[in-house]
């Protein structure tokens, strides 16, 4: 088996089932965030006890750190300071192009392995002297699930196609990205309140943040491309429990009206129902769907199960009429590309959320919202305090443990070509 020993290839192999398996736990549990997963991943590689020298030295890269938050002055100021890095970086050359290869992951050896652990080794997720050049080892495979952590991709340690993509982000272009955002991060870094809730768009990530620290981090399904969330700067004021959903008239005119073209049980089958200016119920077969005579009517989802706000939305002020909420569709909180509503955010584990919202608001203690949603019945909590709000668009941070992060710049708001 070449340079590896029968014994060294299963024992590690076996350390990145282990760790994959770790992956999936974590996931499938839900209240699990990228970086505890990769911490315990990490822990469990180094307490393996893998042995002939395969990876047995010690791993001096930084973890990204759950609790620090995307808005804050100190991140402001750290990513201000990691310029100087990726400075440096593009000044020597930048970092060399990983080419595809067929299942690259731990335990194989390829002659593209030392160009990824170069390309890990350059940002910092890699010891660039650790392992056999050519052979994908744990300490690749710990390398690029932290890569893949900070680009908010899962930390599955292979590289598919989203993996190979971000690996080859040229240097400059990430500098430029980086020079874009610590302007935005400055103009972010006031007094923006103790408790606060942050959505960054380009991450689909929600942030309850209290006195500095994310108490907690929610995956999000944000608007799709032609669609884009907004930057809002707003007060969560209200909680809508188990509630009915009204389609807004853009969604009847791009979604609805070619769905009841296409499917006409469409609206019977999901439980929306049609009412006139005097609130009066129609058939779906009174209407013409090869016009535009359905914007003038009001369409209503039961709530239920079913309901696309799920059992709970959480509202705001905003002319763009936009809300967060809760998604019968918890399949997408899977995928890493998570861009596929209408301007509106989905919030995975939104009760959790919930639950912090209305922490200081008498009357919703968690027991208390736990039987009002079992119960189905529709209610709505007064947010007694309103918290900020911020919608923001970062594609590019740098945390005060020196974690730089990036996401793509999924609505081409950065100007950086390439």
């Amino acid at each position: 088996m070449n340079s590896l020993t029968r014994r060294s290839f299963l024992a590690t192999a076996s350390a990145g089932l282990a760790a994959a398996a770790l992956v999936r736990r974590a996931r499938a549990a839900g209240d699990q965030t990228p970086d505890q997963t990769l911490d315990e991943l990490i822990r469990e590689n180094q307490e393996s006890g893998v042995g002939s020298g395969f990876d047995n030295a010690s791993r001096n890269v930084k973890l990204p750190k759950k609790s620090l938050p995307t808005l804050s002055p100190s991140t402001a100021e750290t990513t201000q300071t990691s310029i100087a890095q990726y400075e440096a970086i593009v000044a020597k050359g930048g970092w060399p192009e990983v080419a595809p290869a067929e299942g690259l992951r731990v335990g194989v050896k390829s002659p593209v392995v030392p160009a990824l652990r170069e390309r890990l080794a350059i940002a910092g997720d890699l010891e660039l002297n650790s392992g056999d050049r050519q052979v994908f080892d744990s300490y690749v495979d710990a390398a690029l699930r932290r890569f893949q952590v900070r680009h908010g991709l899962h930390g599955d340690g292979v590289v598919h196609e989203a993996t190979l993509r971000a690996l080859n982000v040229p240097a400059d272009k990430r500098l430029a990205q980086l020079r874009t955002n610590a302007v935005r991060l400055k103009g972010l870094s006031g007094n923006l309140g103790n408790r606060i809730v942050v959505a960054n768009i380009p991450a689909a990530q929600i942030e309850a943040i209290e006195n500095g620290v994310a108490v907690t981090r929610h995956t999000a399904v944000a608007g799709k491309p032609d669609r884009p969330s907004p930057d809002i700067r707003s007060k969560i004021v209200q909680i809508n429990f188990n509630p009915f959903w009204t389609v807004p008239v853009s969604i009847i005119r791009k979604d609805l009206i070619p769905k009841m073209q296409a499917e006409p049980d469409y609206l019977t089958k999901n439980h929306i129902r049609i009412f006139d200016a005097k609130n009066n119920e129609q058939a779906p077969s009174q209407i013409d769907w090869y016009s535009a005579e359905a914007v003038n009517y009001k369409f209503k989802q039961d709530a239920g199960d079913f309901n696309s706000l799920g059992s709970i939305r959480i509202n705001f002020p905003s002319p763009d009429g936009v809300y967060m909420h809760d998604t019968p569709s918890k399949n997408l909180f899977g995928e890493d590309f998570r861009f596929a509503s209408s301007g509106c955010m989905r919030v995975q584990n939104v009760r959790e959320l919930v639950y912090w919202i209305l922490a200081e608001t008498p009357g919703w203690s968690k027991a208390e919202i736990d039987e009002v949603i079992k119960s189905g019945e529709r209610k709505d909590a007064k947010v007694a305090k309103p918290l900020p709000l911020y919608w923001v668009y970062v594609t590019a941070w740098a945390t005060p443990d020196g974690v730089v992060q990036f996401r793509d710049d999924i609505y081409n708001r950065d100007g950086v070509a390439g």
